[in-house]
């Protein structure tokens, strides 16, 4: 049996064993495999089918890989969900106080208590988001700000 099979027979297992756990090294390696099996279907020798393994290798590890966990980390660009409505304004539909309210935001109701405990805003008033909380936005109103 010709070699460069048994590197396309390694490049799978390691390509499933990296669908099972997901660790994105084990991917790369199997991908240095293939590398490794294309050299050696092109008739070179064992030493090259390992020096484009072992080259394959490193270079998914030492360069691709840093450069994929970098992007994993990293927040979306785009807010989204509730965080996606912090900043934005609404309008007063009954009276918020530090307990209860209603506003308008972004076309929905949703239920609003004030920022300030002490703060009652008429309806009317526009108002700005500072959080949600569970199911209700946490407002402050917008002629009160500095």
């Amino acid at each position: 049996m010709p070699l460069w099979i048994l590197w396309i027979v390694a490049a799978v297992a390691l390509g499933i064993a990296e669908a099972l756990t997901l660790t994105l090294s084990l991917g790369l390696l199997a991908v240095a495999a293939l590398v490794a099996a294309v050299v050696g279907a092109l008739g070179m020798g064992v030493a090259a089918q390992v020096i484009a393994f072992v080259v394959a290798s490193a270079a998914g590890v030492l360069v691709v890989r840093p450069i994929a966990r970098r992007h994993l980390r990293q927040p979306p660009l785009l807010a989204s969900g509730t965080a996606a409505l912090i900043g934005k304004s609404g309008v007063v539909l009954e009276e918020v106080t530090g307990d209860h309210g209603l506003i308008k935001l972004s076309g929905e109701e949703w239920s609003a208590r004030a920022l300030d405990e002490e703060h009652v805003i008429p309806a009317g008033t526009h108002v700005d988001v500072m959080e949600i909380d569970g199911a209700t936005a946490v407002v402050y109103p917008r002629e009160a700000l500095p």
